[in-house]
Parts: C-alpha cells; structure tokens; sequence
C-alpha cells in the first residue's frame, strides 16, 4: 500500500512522526486486501481468510455445540444390554460461550424392534457433578426414527462457559448389533493425558434406574468404553 493524496506541511496535525508521535482513535485502510506479505489487513480480510480455514462448525447447522463434527461419527456402537443397562456412560463437552442449553442431540441410528426398554435417560452434569438437566424417559424415542434428532430436557438451563458431561443412562435388554448410536469409535486412547474427574470418556456405576442429582466424578472409570463406547456424537440445541 501507499498513501496518496497527502503532502506533508510543517504543523500539520494529521501528520504522524514515526518516533514519539502516538497515535488516537482508528485507522482506515485504503484498501480492501493487502498487496505484500507485510501490509497491515483489514479486519474484514482478516475475518475472511479465518473463517475460510474454520472447520465445519456446531452454528452452521443450527447448533450451540457438538463433541465433534458428526462427519467423524462413522461407526456405531455395539454393547451389549448386558455390558452398559444400568451403568451410567459420561462424554465430556467443553462449551466455549454461555448459552441456553434446552435440548441433547444424539445419533440414533439403529432400533431393534424387539427391545424391551425402561428407564433410560440423558443428562447433563457440570464440572462438580451437579445435575443440571436431565430428560424425561427417553425409551420411546430409542424405539423410532433412526436419525439424528434431539431429546428435550425437562427444563432448561443457563450454561456458563466450561466443562460438562453428557450423561447416557441405559436400561433394558437389546440385540446388540441392533440398537445402535452413531459414534466415533474411539476407545481409550481419547482420554490420552486426563485423569479423572476430567475423562472425556468414561463410565461411573451400576444398578442405576435414574440419572442421581450428584456424581463423584473422581469416581471415573474406564471400564466399559474399550470398544468406543462412550464416543457417541453429542450435539446441543
């Protein structure tokens, strides 16, 4: 860039010294892009070329946030009723803004028909292991539409920036490879470098028929999320 139209005047106060003048108030680029590789750039160029090297985002589809892009929920899980009924299943989300967290999205993408289901919900737990939100008795909608839809929480809430769990309660019996959630397949290595109560994957108890208003999350264990489970895509509306 080069400035034109100005011809410097001795005392003139638009005039700017490169050593001990300070400058107030903004300035306005020429133009619209810089010409070389040290130009200064405007914010509208410069908003430009982020957003094009962005990734896919939660908002572009509608959502205040995701636990990764479902383009990556290539797999589905496949554990038994045995392994996971009565456990409850934790996915750490980080969100990055306040927002009015009302509804969970999950992957459903396959049914079994003949699965007897009772007692299965999804929640959400804070960094403390406070219950923040949790649905009604999701069992029914397990029983149809195979797609990715949402479960409505009984209330909503405000959601300050931090950690959170998605908390998955199962109960029941089911054909394994029938009732299936789209998921990553990730296993353990997800958790590479966190400890509890920081696992972004994890599993915590058993025997239970309803998601508690508190969780220990030091309590966190591993033991059922070896074959990707756990890695189910989570979305927030």
């Amino acid at each position: 860039m080069t400035a034109t139209g100005y011809t410097s005047t001795t005392g003139d106060t638009r005039k700017l010294n490169r050593a001990g003048d300070t400058m107030t108030g903004e300035l306005t680029l020429p133009d619209a892009s810089p010409d070389a590789a040290l130009n200064a750039a405007p914010r509208s160029y410069v908003d430009s070329a982020v957003l094009q090297a962005v990734p896919e985002q939660p908002g572009d589809q509608g959502l205040l946030a995701w636990t990764y892009d479902p383009d990556q929920a290539g797999h589905v899980t496949a554990q038994s009723s045995g392994g996971v009924a009565g456990r409850i299943t934790l996915t750490r989300i980080i969100l990055r803004k306040s927002i009015t967290w009302s509804n969970i999205w999950l992957g459903l993408s396959g049914i079994d028909a003949a699965a007897v289901l009772a007692n299965c919900y999804l929640g959400v737990y804070d960094a403390a292991g406070s219950l923040k939100g949790v649905t009604a008795d999701i069992s029914s909608l397990l029983m149809t539409n195979p797609i990715a839809k949402p479960f409505p929480l009984a209330a909503s809430f405000a959601a300050a920036p931090g950690t959170y769990f998605i908390a998955l309660l199962l109960n029941g019996t089911w054909a394994t490879n029938s009732l299936t959630l789209k998921c990553s397949g990730a296993g353990v290595s997800v958790n590479a470098n966190a400890t509890a109560p920081g696992l972004r994957y994890s599993n915590m108890l058993t025997g239970q028929t309803s998601l508690p208003a508190t969780l220990n999350l030091a309590a966190q264990t591993t033991t059922i999320i070896t074959t990707g489970w756990a890695s189910q895509w989570y979305g927030v509306s």
